[in-house]
């Protein structure tokens, strides 16, 4: 074979395993890279919830009466002991003949008692009369010894108790005189002219200053004690519910940070929870699930200025703040991923050795073409970003929903978007 076709076939050959090598060669894993950040980190609690006034005052009728038409509108301002309604004494009801007949009647019958009393008085004095008499006569003929003392004091207790019976005869007639005026009053009940009603109206105030929330009754109509008849409030007086699961509001403790949003008006309003409920309550959400739920009360500490046209029930989202750490090291959190099981057994030796929280979680670090993995502490996570208590440093490059492929070592290039 001359020399001129032999080097021809090694070429041949040289390239076609050459081909062969580069064919069945691994390729580098494309992969999306994100750099690790510094700055404020935050978990929140984001949910809805509505506005309710502080204090919310109910006016009620003290009494039962005719109801005055009221003058008041829902958001009028009212002053503090500012008349809010008038209350009459009610008509007397439409009686019949037979009732007025006994009306007159029973007034009749105690004008006969009035009478029949004094009567009694009289005879009582009569009696009292004739036993003073007798006592008397008894009195000079025990001077003269011709009767004994035990009439002398006979007679005595007679007059005694005639002057008894002259007292229950004249406290009879002051029972009779009672009840001949309870039966006027009853009679004359029914024929007072509605102008006296009206002098005699009583006046119903306001607790506080504020505004008027609802007008429970604007007609005029008959109400029975106790009957709601508006809501009052102060409008500045403004707070924000929101209801939590119960998981979120043991992290969500008073004086934790609140930020108010989508409350309609520009910008976002700060507050601070002030006071979670005790007792969870079954709340049925959109999707039928039964869920645990408590009330978390949140102080507005924006200036009353900037929110002054929230009223009482109005709708806002909150984002409560239970954890923020700044300068935090951060990492998208779609990067890190539970460590595997040989990972995880070495970096607990290592943690063991220099007395640290064992890392349960990793992230995979671009290193001169190549992933790299590194075990890491999380410090807290939330929907976007990831608080690494690692040491890497601000601005390293690490991958992002790393691929199936993605190994420690592996080679790795930068996927354009």
């Amino acid at each position: 074979m001359k020399r001129k076709t032999l080097l021809y076939v090694v070429s041949v050959v040289l390239a076609l395993v050459l081909a062969l090598a580069w064919a069945f060669a691994p390729r580098a894993v494309e992969v999306e890279l994100a750099p690790v950040t510094q700055g404020r980190f935050e978990i929140t609690i984001e949910e809805d919830g509505k506005t309710r006034l502080a204090d919310r005052y109910v006016v009620s009728a003290p009494l039962a009466g005719q109801l005055q038409r009221s003058t008041l509108r829902e958001g009028d301002a009212v002053a503090a002991g500012a008349t809010v309604a008038m209350l009459t004494p009610v008509l007397p009801t439409m009686l019949d003949s037979r009732t007025l007949r006994e009306l007159a009647a029973r007034v009749d019958a105690a004008q006969a008692n009035v009478e029949r009393a004094g009567a009694r008085i009289a005879r009582a004095q009569v009696g009292l009369a004739q036993a003073n008499n007798e006592l008397s006569q008894s009195e000079k003929l025990a001077q003269q010894g011709f009767v004994a003392a035990t009439k002398l004091e006979t007679d005595r207790l007679t007059v005694l108790a005639a002057q008894r019976e002259i007292d229950a005869a004249i406290a009879d007639r002051h029972v009779a005189t009672h009840d001949l005026e309870q039966a006027r009053a009853a009679q004359s009940a029914v024929r007072e002219p509605q102008g006296g009603a009206a002098q005699r109206s009583f006046a119903l105030r306001a607790p506080v200053a504020g505004r008027v929330l609802r007008v429970l009754q604007s007609s005029e109509a008959t109400v029975a004690l106790g009957t709601p008849l508006l809501e009052l409030g102060d409008i500045s007086r403004l707070e924000v519910v929101a209801e939590l699961l119960t998981a979120d509001a043991i992290a969500a403790q008073p004086g934790c940070r609140v930020f108010i949003e989508r409350w309609g008006g520009p910008g976002t309003l700060e507050g601070r929870v002030v006071r979670v409920e005790p007792g969870a309550f079954t709340k049925v959400s959109a999707l039928g699930v039964e869920e645990q739920r408590v009330r978390v009360l949140i102080e507005i500490t924006s200036p009353a200025q900037q929110w002054r046209l929230l009223g009482d029930g109005y709708h806002v989202s909150v984002r409560i703040v239970t954890l923020a750490q700044d300068n935090a090291l951060q990492v998208p959190v779609s990067a890190v991923f539970p460590l595997p099981a040989q990972a995880s057994a070495d970096a607990s030796g290592s943690a063991e050795g220099g007395n640290e929280a064992a890392p349960r979680h990793a992230v995979f670090v671009a290193d001169g073409g190549r992933a790299r993995l590194v075990p890491v502490a999380l410090g807290g996570r939330n929907g976007n970003m990831a608080w690494l208590r690692s040491t890497l440093a601000p601005g390293t490059l690490v991958i992002v929903y790393p691929p199936p492929g993605a190994r420690d070592g592996v080679r790795i290039s930068a996927r354009k978007l």
